[in-house]
């Protein structure tokens, strides 16, 4: 039995003189680009290139909107209203869509980052705010959600097609959320358990938890981080290892 699954890397990081990432090479191995908006990562420039380079090699492209937060890298949890919530993740696929019309491509989703993305996992509030901007701006787009979270099913319930997605590189919680950045066990550092551990999300929809237990989960997409030192090493040894495992990467446009 062959499997399918997306295969995305948050990308277009770099901001003013500031680099960050390999996106070019990791391009080579991804069926799905995130690209950040302006907010907590990467500006205009780095937009349109990562954006051309993402056409070029035939990788979807979907909007990553975050807090406005360069500072921390918008993984600090900020309170806004619903409303501020729409605004912000409306501006930001806007913003990201305009560049993607220009260069004559199609936006396929979105997927909140960072802690805008965590909170909205577990509260239905913000989950329903990025749903509803997602919406009101194409109801064509794709959500991207972490599996079993309130994004999903925000998504589903306003008539969106969604993406369970599921990190090849972080530890989960007994609740299905990720292990939090501040534990010390929140990132798993070794490339073939980790590989090991997606393979195993996807074929047989489990995961092994910090807590010992075990949860299940729907595997659509698999997000890689494109920001670590052997980020480009990961990325080529896990799209071989998904082949080798007869699960073929391919855009989730086509999977969900």
């Amino acid at each position: 039995m062959t499997f399918k699954v997306d295969l995305n890397c948050d990308m277009g990081e770099s901001y003013g003189v500031y680099k960050l990432g390999q996106d070019e090479e990791i391009l080579n191995y991804v069926s799905s680009a995130n690209i950040a908006c302006g907010f907590h990562a990467g500006d205009p420039a780095t937009m349109r290139k990562t954006v051309r380079m993402a056409l070029e090699k035939d990788v979807a492209i979907g909007a990553h909107p975050g807090f406005q937060d360069l500072q921390g890298f918008g993984r600090r949890n900020l309170q806004l209203t619903a409303i501020e919530i729409y605004e912000l993740v409306v501006y930001q696929i806007g913003a990201l869509n305009a560049f993607v019309k220009a260069e004559g491509g199609l936006l396929q989703h979105v997927k909140a980052h960072g802690a805008l993305y965590n909170m909205a996992a577990k509260d239905a509030v913000y989950a329903e705010a990025i749903a509803e901007a997602v919406y009101d701006v194409n109801p064509a787009l794709i959500l991207f959600g972490l599996a079993g979270s309130e994004l999903i099913t925000a998504g589903n319930d306003i008539g969106l097609r969604t993406a369970s997605e599921v990190f090849s590189d972080r530890n989960y919680e007994a609740d299905g959320t990720l292990t939090p950045r501040s534990e010390p066990n929140a990132l798993i550092t070794d490339a073939d358990a980790a590989i090991a551990r997606v393979v195993r999300m996807v074929k047989e929809n489990k995961v092994h938890t910090a807590q010992g237990t075990e949860v299940e989960l729907k595997a659509d997409t698999i997000c890689i981080h494109g920001d670590g030192v052997n980020a480009l090493a990961f990325a080529e040894k896990i799209s071989k290892s998904l082949k080798d495992a007869d699960i073929t990467p391919m855009k989730v446009s086509e999977i969900v």
